[in-house]
């Protein structure tokens, strides 16, 4: 059995490990509330970018040219964005993610297609380079929580440029969906084509009168409609790592708490056995001496 002065230690040692995971799980609250707020306001916007694209692809074949955007092809290869965290603490969060990256890689390999990724932030990024066979194309790191449009150009025109080239027919982004603040879910979504993901059409978005042409509607909106879908997964992302770390860290300052708790009864025991010890051997003196 531990000494007394070595429990002591350890209790001490608890109690600061406490006091930081304690603060991270404020930190992280404190930026869930922010997250939260930033990733529901603009959601239904990004749901009906999502209605809009799906109607203007049902209308391409009107337009007199031709925007391949929309254009469904046999998949051979793709591509897709995997949005995790720059760190760990949590909890399953980066875990589930690369798993599902795993699982499509897995996939695309027994259909016989190529696949290669984007990875936004470094859980994902050393993770696919501990795979085999498997090819980063672009690696970010450190985007903001709120990422601007500058900032979301060169991932989102990266995956253009190479679709509308021929590289890949398909574009997917691998996320966590916000649903609340105990639960999230990994999703793969399609982002290229565009409007692809069958999606219902309101009937007052399929009554609209397209002006000036249905062509110049596609050139001038649909790089916007994908970029409000892109900054929407990223900002679902964002509330998502916040809400489970800040799980994770209540959960650790909760076993911390329980790991005092029983320390401070060990500790007391061992205390309550030495003055036992202790009373023991004085009256054994004693009773020597009579």
């Amino acid at each position: 059995m531990a000494s007394r002065q070595q429990i002591k230690r350890r209790i001490g040692s608890v109690k600061s490990t406490k006091q930081i995971t304690r603060a991270m799980q404020m930190v992280a609250a404190s930026k869930l509330r922010r997250a939260q707020e930033a990733a529901i306001g603009p959601r239904e916007y990004a749901r009906l970018a999502r209605q809009i694209l799906t109607h203007l692809r049902a209308l391409k074949d009107e337009a007199s040219g031709e925007n391949n955007l929309f254009t469904e092809q046999n998949v051979s290869r793709r591509l897709v964005i995997v949005i995790a965290s720059n760190r760990g603490l949590a909890g399953a969060y980066n875990s589930n993610v690369i798993r599902q990256m795993i699982d499509e890689l897995k996939a695309d390999k027994a259909a016989g297609v190529t696949t290669e990724l984007i990875t936004i932030g470094r859980k994902p990024a050393a993770a696919a380079a501990r795979i085999s066979g498997a090819h980063v194309l672009a690696s970010y790191e450190d985007l903001p929580d709120h990422p601007t449009a500058s900032e979301l150009r060169p991932i989102l025109s990266s995956a253009v440029d190479a679709f509308t080239e021929g590289e890949f027919q398909a574009v997917d982004v691998i996320y966590t969906e916000f649903v609340s603040s105990i639960r999230q879910e990994v999703r793969v979504q399609r982002l290229l084509p565009a409007g692809f993901e069958e999606i219902e059409v309101p009937a007052d978005i399929a009554r609209a009168k397209i002006e000036p042409s249905v062509d110049e509607l596609l050139e001038a909106a649909t790089l916007r409609l994908l970029e409000a879908q892109l900054l929407q997964v990223l900002l679902e992302a964002a509330a998502s790592e916040h809400s489970m770390r800040m799980l994770a860290m209540k959960s650790a300052t909760d076993n911390a708490s329980e790991i005092v708790d029983d320390l401070t009864l060990a500790y007391n025991t061992a205390r309550q056995a030495a003055i036992t010890q202790e009373l023991a051997e004085i009256s054994g003196g004693v009773e020597a001496m009579k």
